[in-house]
């Protein structure tokens, strides 16, 4: 049978109820970069999302999509110019969880619906056509940023501008960036520096599940050059339950800002800087952590789909782990410390969506329930920042709107903590509430109530 280029195949079913999988992205085909293939499937996939409207509430990319539907002449997808598409694929900020959580029609269903990447690949040929805003690729190169910001000379110049009215006001003309969103400090002390001559704990590991008992933190650009010190709760958690803890030995950005830009062949370069020299570590025994969802999103999942036959991206996806995760596997084997001096009260705990898209539940919540009287409230709900998206001109409004429920929850829970495993996601929650206690990563409470 033979179906219009612009209209979903039938089927016989309404959705899918089998586990969604995923194709590798083939971005290396120049044929991914053809713009007449790629807005007809655009044209497909709006007109499949038009029909159902059930990740509505997930993003701005939905209403953004519905709006220019519903105000065009026809009230049908091919009402809306082509033109126009780049306002959806401007909103979308590949969170995954339309792909993961709500959409019927992902593969293995017929309709063949991955929304994310067909952005992501909209974003790839904008990025070639030279679309996307210089301001954007700046901002986005947050290795290359950290390392000038922390530099003894530059460091209290940098973090002076963010907080001079002036200086915001100018970098709103050159960078895009929103003059009231909230910047994070650059670390004059990087977390690498902090923990260059630590030496791990001198202990037997101990296998548990998948994990050895040895782990190699990546540190991530945001925890190495703004918030060092949850690298250094993390060790102190990770070697007061006998998990040996040492800094992978090089690393670079994860490549997850650029993936976001559609920049695919910076991508490329981080994983042939970072990829040998995690499995270095691996092959040396070693586990990897990283305390940043979005960058073990990163490795499990976006490279494994960008380098598919690469056995050295399929092994560190294998070994990379979250930390809530690596310690439930511990706790499962009775190798956890569950003598806690200090309860933790009532904890409004933010779910990052890239926590949630790595399919491995509730592992923060079910960890910090050990401590005695200590209550987790979870949100699942994005928050609205994702990186570049919460501090850009033209998208702060929005992230703040997105925050708003996240916000109103929190309060209204009235509770000791706010928390959220991504700390941009908690910065930009905080912002919006009187906090009780300044803590809002979940590894900094818990080495509180280990009293470490």
């Amino acid at each position: 049978m033979t179906t219009s280029p612009h209209k979903p195949p039938s089927s016989t079913r309404e959705g899918s109820l089998e586990a969604p999988t995923r194709h590798p992205l083939n971005w290396q085909n120049p044929e991914f970069y053809d713009e007449a293939p790629l807005f007809a499937e655009l044209e497909r996939v709006f007109d499949i999302c038009h029909g159902c409207r059930r990740c509505v509430s997930l993003c701005n990319a939905f209403p953004t999509l519905f709006d220019l539907v519903d105000e065009s002449a026809t009230f049908e997808v091919d009402g809306v110019t082509k033109g126009d598409y780049s306002k959806v694929v401007d909103e979308c900020y590949l969170c995954d969880l339309c792909y993961q959580v709500k959409c019927p029609y992902v593969p293995p269903h017929d309709w063949n619906v991955d929304f994310p990447h067909l952005l992501l690949r909209a974003k790839a040929v904008q990025f070639k056509q030279g679309k996307r805003k210089l301001s954007h690729k700046l901002i986005s190169s947050t290795s290359l940023n950290g390392s000038i910001a922390s530099l003894p000379g530059i460091n209290p110049m940098v973090n002076g501008a963010t907080r001079s009215p002036a200086m915001r006001k100018a970098a709103t003309k050159l960078l895009g960036i929103h003059p009231e969103a909230q910047l994070p400090a650059y670390q004059r002390h990087t977390l690498r520096q902090r923990l260059q001559h630590h030496r791990p704990k001198n202990i037997q590991a101990t296998a548990a599940g998948p994990t050895r008992g040895r782990v190699a933190l990546f540190a991530t650009c945001y925890c190495n050059f703004n918030e060092p010190g949850i690298g250094e709760d993390l060790q102190a958690v990770f070697e007061h339950n006998d998990i040996a803890v040492r800094l992978t030995r090089k690393e670079t950005c994860c490549g997850m800002p650029k993936l976001e830009q559609g920049d695919l062949d910076s991508v490329g370069k981080y994983r042939r800087k970072n990829i040998p020299q995690l499995v270095k570590m691996i092959d040396a025994g070693w586990d990897i952590v990283a305390a940043i969802p979005s960058c073990v999103l990163m490795f499990k999942q976006e490279f494994p789909l960008m380098f598919a036959a690469d056995a050295d991206v399929l092994k560190v996806r294998q070994h990379i782990f979250d930390p809530f995760e690596y310690l439930l596997h511990r706790h499962k084997a009775g190798l956890l410390n569950t003598r806690f001096p200090h309860s933790l009260g009532t904890i409004a705990w933010h779910v990052p969506c890239h926590q949630r898209v790595q399919k491995i539940g509730p592992k923060t919540k079910q960890i910090l329930e050990l401590v005695p009287d200590t209550i987790i409230n979870p949100i699942e709900r994005c928050s609205g920042h994702d990186g570049t998206y919460g501090i850009r001109n033209a998208s702060w409004a929005t992230a703040q709107k997105i925050a708003r429920p996240v916000i109103s929850r929190a309060d209204k829970m009235d509770a000791d903590y706010l928390i959220s495993d991504c700390p941009m996601a908690a910065t930009h929650i905080a912002a919006g509430l009187e906090l009780k206690n300044a803590e809002t990563s979940p590894l900094s409470i818990l080495r509180k109530a280990y009293g470490i």
